[in-house]
């Protein structure tokens, strides 16, 4: 493993990534223990303070664990879909919130994603898929409930639809889309849109994947695309036609 000092990226970065590289390509296994702090900071000459903020970003990616007593260290972990879960959706969130996509380009993403988890659903889902989807749907009906809860909802709904296929790397691609990226969208949307309208589809939704009809819950997906991207496009024009500060 090696880095470049002349990289202007951060050094603590380039260990990370090595190291990193090291696990992806098989050279390093769980259950390795990698070599202590001043070994490594001997083998990439840089200090030892380097090496533990590299430490610590792998650390904070689940790929290695730490362990103390007269047989510690740092061993490769095993990263498993609940960890890499939560950094989907972590990292999937910063993305769309600190770089330029359109919403379109999300709305389209979220939904051909989840479009592909539609005819796994309708053959694997089970009752406790659709008593899922069935509560969401009670929930929203609820009155008053407030837009913070609708949005929570709408997403565990669509979470409940995607987990459904029973496959735990479509659940993996997808967090991001359906934790992330929907509660951006309803940001958008969530003052235009009618609760009721979306109510009827994610019945619609539910209803075909009781059925075992996958053709149907895409078909209602699709038309839930274009009631969003219809909603974002009327928000979009509103806050266009609004007297600009002098």
């Amino acid at each position: 493993m090696k880095i470049d000092p002349d990289n202007p990226a951060d050094l603590s970065a380039q260990i990370a990534t090595a190291i990193r590289d090291a696990i992806v390509s098989g050279a390093l296994i769980v259950g390795d223990r990698l070599p202590s702090e001043a070994e490594l900071a001997e083998q990439f000459a840089v200090s030892r303070p380097t090496v533990r903020e590299a430490l610590k970003r792998l650390a904070a990616q689940s790929l290695i664990r730490t362990q103390r007593g007269a047989f510690g260290g740092a061993f490769i972990n095993r990263l498993s879909y609940a960890d890499a879960h939560a950094q989907q959706i972590t990292t999937s969130t910063l993305l769309l919130g600190m770089n330029d996509i359109s919403f379109d380009t999300a709305c389209e993403a979220r939904f051909a994603m989840e479009r592909a988890c539609a005819l796994l659903a309708a053959a694997r889902r089970s009752p406790d898929h659709l008593a899922t989807m069935r509560a969401e749907i009670t929930r929203q009906a609820q009155p008053g409930l407030s837009d913070e809860s609708f949005c929570a909802s709408d997403v565990a709904f669509h979470r409940a639809l995607v987990d459904a296929a029973g496959n735990p790397v479509l659940s993996y691609q997808l967090a991001g889309a359906v934790e992330a990226m929907q509660p951006l969208m309803n940001m958008i949307t969530f003052s235009a849109r009618s609760r009721d309208a979306i109510i009827a589809l994610h019945a619609r939704i539910a209803d075909a994947t009781e059925g075992r009809d996958g053709d149907q819950i895409i078909a209602a997906l699709e038309e839930l695309e274009r009631y969003t991207r219809q909603l974002a496009q009327s928000v979009f024009n509103a806050r266009a036609a609004r007297p600009q500060p002098a």
